[in-house]
């Protein structure tokens, strides 16, 4: 019987395990991963549940517990002849004023959430239940998982817990690497390394990713490999080190049945132990462990013992109120041409004048970023003006310590935020109130290919496990959300997506959203309405949704369809007729997702597009709809009902509200009317929105607009002849109508070229201004942005340069123009003459 078997027999009452008893005995440390030694003391914390145990004290639970918890520690302790069962160690328990023996569940629960240290974190990754009132013990240990993993990437638990470690090596001499005489367990590349090693991540990444909360060091390596945190050499390594000092260990303690890690000092006594731990030599032995402590050595710096560069190579001093002479020289040589202004600021910053910067611990760690910012800044295209965005940036954090420690730890996140601070200023100023955000980027697959749906859906399914109530699935689905589109936003920044494929997925996060708050939406409504028999529902995703054409900071419009037999009502304690229900669901389903929470808002939600509008029901019944957009919608509803697809619900609905969306858009219609309501439209919209500039993308003549509605005249005029004309997609429509051949291949490959061109740089101008796009007033970085998606949209033309771009960007405006006059002429001399003007 192994050890940790051993002590969890002797712990429990063997007439019933896991009676209510009001005792809670956790098991923490080895004992808690059942992983103990051959002569291990067991760590322990005590508590007990007030809601059983006063009815067994006459003078308090806290007093009878503590009695309790002695009597438990003498008859462990306590030698016999036989010797004794185990030692005992109570230290991890929460430490109150005085220190009390044990506190109750509900006090333990209070002193964690106020005053719990990372180290304490550290340790409950181990606990579990291990006697007395188990189910209970149970309960306390859910209640704890939010405060042991942590939503946010916690990178300044590193500092705390690497600090222990040096207080260890400090404290008893432990700060190199020997052999003889060398403690296998706190000693340099020793056991605790390695645990702290695993642990430090698992405080830093388990509370994203639940495959990183296993107790056993082994089992916590190789998922820290499964989810590419670190090379699978490194996790095969420190499980290989892991195992042998931990065999040696035993070893150790077998020789004379005490509690030691120590190697052997003299060469005799180390001779005799190397034999008995299976060694041929005592030199074997020696080198094995030195190979051994050096391999964990190398990987626990490499994670924690990085000290930064604090001159650049030159005089950076920012203390005191003036100027130093040698730090002007230093930044006018970096490159910066007002150096006065940069030291002033960074100056204000050492001196807590921002918000970020007002504990001790936020200015030493932005004193050890500062060289290698300054250095990042000056290559951008101009220093100054990226040194100005980083100090709205910094100056707009809530809060320092958490972020500076991330990139600290993450040094090419710093290059990354130089580069946006060049390139994306909008998105730099949201990164300040967001800066969660940069958590996303320390992902190991954030700059491989975006992910397939499949696999969005796993991963939030995976994430939402830990949501306690609706208010946590809300969060928790938000910050998923914002950190995929965030990463799908800077590919296309950098040029590793294309407009696309970003789009496609930019589109699947929102149908992944949908899809898992739609079946809790419905939950909410069950206990008071309960549901509706025979019923079905479905979500329609209607403009970009629709088109998988989303952008970053797109809103979703949605409109509600169901299905139920005539005349029925919900079964719950409040009935509801059908209509009623469902439109409740729709109402909860558009308050889920424009919640605000701490994670942000999902999406901005419009359903004016359902039938009859605003003034129409939440949701809408299939005959209803069908009719409607049969016999009563008008042109620019059945435009918009071109780009509508089954987003969300059930399968078979889905399939009988296509069935009536084909009907409606493949009949066929008179193409003089048609055209003149859609080029109707058209002029409205340009009497209200309508720009000269052609960097307005959207609605410039010739820009988005002018495409989408050239797509949708063609499917609305066509699709009944050539069923293949009915896709959701514009760009598929403009393909589909060049084989079709209604329209020249030539000009259904300049439609697909113009539009490909526009959402690139429309991709790229939503992550980088929020007001209008001037060019000569635009950062280079941004330039250079933008030159690079067009390159990607349009791989085999020439774009040589900024002006490049330009001229093709009127020519694409001007063929697009082209193609809406050809499809849907003007109707009046007037209107032709101002339209050819314009």
């Amino acid at each position: 019987m192994d050890a940790a078997k051993r002590g969890e027999l002797a712990l429990r009452d063997p007439a019933d395990p896991a009676r209510e008893s009001g005792l809670i005995v956790l098991g923490m440390g080895k004992y808690g991963a059942r992983e103990l030694n051959y002569s291990s003391d067991i760590d322990l914390v005590v508590l007990f549940d007030e809601a059983v145990l006063p009815c067994r004290a006459a003078d308090g639970p806290m007093a009878l517990a503590a009695r309790l918890t002695r009597s438990l520690v003498h008859l462990l302790e306590h030698p016999s002849r036989e010797g004794y069962v185990f030692r005992v160690d109570l230290r991890l328990r929460p430490h109150l004023p005085g220190h009390p023996l044990v506190i109750s569940a509900e006090a333990a629960e209070l002193y964690y959430e106020r005053h719990g240290q990372n180290w304490e974190r550290a340790a409950f990754i181990k606990a579990r239940a291990a006697a007395g009132d188990r189910v209970a013990g149970g309960r306390y240990l859910a209640t704890l998982q939010p405060y042991v993993w942590r939503r946010s990437l916690d990178y300044a638990a590193i500092r705390d817990i690497h600090s222990i470690k040096r207080q260890i090596n400090a404290h008893r001499g432990f700060g190199s690497i020997r052999v003889h005489g060398h403690d296998i367990k706190v000693g340099r590349g020793g056991i605790r390394e390695i645990e702290f090693f695993a642990q430090t991540q698992q405080l830093i990444l388990g509370g994203r990713d639940r495959r990183l909360r296993s107790p056993r060091t082994c089992e916590t390596l190789a998922a820290l490999a499964e989810g590419r945190w670190i090379e699978p050499r490194t996790a095969a390594e420190l499980t290989e080190a892991y195992r042998l000092l931990r065999c040696l260990e035993h070893r150790l303690q077998m020789v004379a049945d005490k509690q030691t890690q120590m190697l052997p000092a003299r060469e005799q006594e180390f001779a005799r132990f190397a034999a008995f731990a299976g060694f041929a030599t005592p030199e074997a032995l020696a080198e094995r462990v030195l190979a051994t402590l050096q391999t964990v050595e190398r990987h626990y710096a490499a994670l924690f013992e990085r000290e930064p560069d604090l001159g650049a190579g030159g005089n950076l001093v920012f203390t005191g109120t003036g100027d130093d002479p040698g730090t002007l020289e230093t930044l006018r040589s970096m490159g910066f041409t007002q150096p006065q202004q940069v030291a002033a600021r960074i100056r204000a910053w050492h001196h807590g004048h921002i918000r970020a910067t007002r504990s001790t611990r936020a200015r030493e760690l932005l004193t050890e970023l500062t060289p290698r910012l300054l250095s990042l800044l000056t290559a951008q295209p101009d220093p100054d003006h990226a040194f100005r965005l980083f100090d709205e940036f910094v100056s707009a954090l809530p809060a320092g310590v958490q972020l500076f420690s991330l990139l600290r730890a993450n040094p090419k996140l710093l290059d990354l935020l130089a580069d946006l601070m060049g390139a994306a200023p909008r998105l730099a100023r949201h990164l300040a109130s967001q800066s969660d955000l940069f958590e996303q980027l320390i992902q190991p697959d954030f700059f491989e290919p975006l992910p397939e749906p499949e696999r969005l859906a796993e991963e939030l399914a995976s994430r939402l496990g830990d949501a306690r109530d609706l208010q946590d699935t809300l969060d928790l689905a938000a910050r998923w959300a914002r950190g995929r589109q965030f990463q799908a936003g800077v590919q296309v920044l950098l040029g590793l997506a294309g407009a696309e494929e970003a789009a496609a997925t930019l589109t699947a996060i929102a149908e992944t959203v949908l899809r898992a708050l739609l079946p809790r939406a419905e939950a909410w409504l069950v206990p008071q309405h309960g549901r509706v028999p025979g019923g079905s529902f479905v979500v329609l995703g209607l403009g970009k949704l629709g088109s998988r054409e989303l952008t970053v900071g797109s809103d979703l419009d949605l409109v509600f369809v169901y299905d139920a037999p005539e005349g029925a009502r919900s079964d719950g304690p409040k009935p509801l007729d059908a209509a009623t229900w469902y439109g409740r669901l729709g109402n909860r389903l558009v308050a889920a997702i424009t919640a605000r929470t701490a994670g942000g808002q999902l999406y901005e939600i419009d359903t004016r597009l359902r039938p009859s509008g605003n003034v129409g029901p939440p949701a809408c019944a299939l005959a209803n709809f069908a009719r409607y957009q049969l016999e009563t919608a008008e042109v620019w509803e059945q435009q918009a009902l071109t780009r509508a697809r089954v987003v969300a619900g059930d399968p078979e609905l889905a399939a009988r509200v296509e069935a009536a969306i084909a009907a409606a858009v493949r009949r066929p219609r008179e193409l003089g009317p048609l055209a003149a309501a859609v080029r109707a439209m058209r002029e409205r919209i340009w009497r209200e929105h309508g720009k000269e500039d052609p960097w307005s993308l959207k609605h410039a003549r010739g820009g988005l607009i002018d495409l989408e509605f050239s797509a949708q005249f063609l499917v609305l005029a066509h699709a009944h002849a050539v069923p293949a004309l009915h896709r959701t997609a514009t760009l598929a429509v403009f393909e589909a109508a060049g084989e079709a051949g209604l329209l020249e291949p030539s000009t259904a490959r300049e439609a697909a070229a113009a539009l490909r061109l526009l959402h690139a740089l429309q991709a790229v101008l939503r992550l980088s201004t929020s007001d209008r796009f001037d060019p000569a007033a635009a950062p280079e970085g941004l330039r250079r942005a933008l030159l690079a998606a067009a390159r990607r949209a349009l791989p085999d033309e020439p774009l040589p340069d900024f002006a490049a771009l330009e001229r093709r960007l009127v020519e694409s405006e001007a063929a697009a123009r082209q193609l809406f006059d050809q499809l849907c002429p003007p109707g009046g001399a007037d209107e032709r003459a101002s339209w050819r003007e314009a």
